[in-house]
């Protein structure tokens, strides 16, 4: 095992770093709404995308959610379920945080994360420890999400290295596939232990 400062760990956010959406947070945003689960599920997945990759405001997204299930959008409602919904993407996984602060001291640390800017900028305020971070790329405010190319390709620019320098670490086997089709090594995340052992052979 060696040390190679040119190596970067290119880890994603939710899934591995931090944890997904906290339970029972959709079903309190759905009920705010007056609607299903489902329905509001449906609603809030179909016009995701867009606001995840900086193309639409947080108003916009959650003005296009309650209109596909015919509420009306009034800025407090919308203001209401932002906030609502940057809570429930906040927690982080202690031990992982533990792991990639540490894992600096062996290669750069970089995030490549599918995040609208304002969650971004909550987290960032919220988990200071991600300034040490040598690169941070949020979708929100970079303009792409993954699996989209350009979102690995702004990394391999931002960091001035080659894609072979990179291993990229997320809990979604697609964005995985992405990444290598991008020229990048891929680890599909399966837990922490599993992670050491395939960061020790990579560096």
């Amino acid at each position: 095992m060696s040390t190679d400062r040119r190596r970067i760990v290119l880890f994603d956010l939710f899934g591995v770093i931090a944890r997904h959406q906290r339970p029972g947070a959709p079903a309190r945003m759905a009920a705010r709404c007056d609607t299903s689960l489902d329905a509001f599920t449906t609603a809030y997945w179909t016009h995701r995308p867009p606001y995840d990759a900086g193309r639409h405001t947080a108003s916009v997204f959650w003005t296009d959610v309650l209109r596909a299930l015919s509420r009306p959008a009034d800025a407090d409602t919308i203001e209401e379920l932002r906030l609502t919904d940057i809570d429930s993407w906040s927690r982080v996984d202690d031990r992982m945080v533990t792991y990639v602060r540490e894992l600096r001291d062996r290669a750069r640390v970089a995030l490549l994360s599918n995040i609208p800017a304002d969650h971004a900028d909550a987290f960032l305020a919220a988990q200071r420890w991600l300034h040490d971070l040598d690169h941070l790329a949020f979708s929100g405010k970079i303009g792409a999400a993954k699996p989209d190319l350009a979102a690995f390709q702004h990394c391999v620019v931002a960091l001035r290295a080659a894609p072979a320098d990179f291993l990229f670490v997320d809990d979604r086997e697609e964005n995985v596939r992405a990444a290598r089709a991008a020229g990048m090594n891929g680890h599909v995340f399966n837990g922490r232990d599993d992670l050491a052992a395939a960061v020790d052979a990579w560096l």
